[in-house]
């Protein structure tokens, strides 16, 4: 797996303060995306484990308290970022299980294969659905345009959600 972008303190992506890690490889190619240079499977820096134990460290920081990680794209649960994005998350769950994680995919939920949804079970919170300019609207909350749905997919993503109301 690669990843193009890595931003330790983040507040733009998600709610609160984050980490948030931008994969490369992005088969939709969402005509108006914003990040293009992400499409390519082979752009930006190979994920290593050097970069897995910052994410570690940054996540349990207590200097800059975190939230959480979110994991944008590219398209993180891209058939050939699967094996990275589990590893990572898995870590994350072992380390820092009090931090939340917010993907963001151009899959839908019912489009996902059996590999992409066992990703599932590390993540709270999904963002889903291919960008369509024609539907974009900036001021969605979290999603680019209305086709996109948010899956509060954990309890205490659930619980979020009922307190933001």
């Amino acid at each position: 797996m690669n990843y193009h972008k890595y931003i330790p303190v983040d507040v733009v992506n998600g709610p609160g303060t984050r980490c948030t890690l931008f994969v490369s490889g992005c088969e939709h190619q969402c005509r108006g995306c914003y990040n293009k240079s992400t499409w390519s499977l082979t752009s930006g820096h190979p994920f290593t484990d050097l970069m897995c134990e910052q994410i570690m460290h940054d996540l349990t920081d207590t200097r800059v308290p975190r939230r959480g990680l979110s994991l944008s794209g590219g398209d993180p649960l891209h058939p050939a970022n699967l094996a990275g994005v589990k590893l990572l998350l898995q870590k994350v769950a072992k380390h820092a299980p009090d931090k939340d994680v917010w993907l963001w995919s151009g899959y839908t939920l019912a489009e996902l294969s059996p590999e992409q949804q066992a990703i599932l079970a590390y993540v709270d919170v999904l963002i889903d659905g291919k960008f369509i300019q024609s539907r974009a609207d900036p001021n969605l909350v979290w999603r680019g345009s209305d086709n996109q749905c948010v899956h509060f997919l954990s309890e205490r993503a659930q619980q979020w959600q009922e307190n933001q109301r």
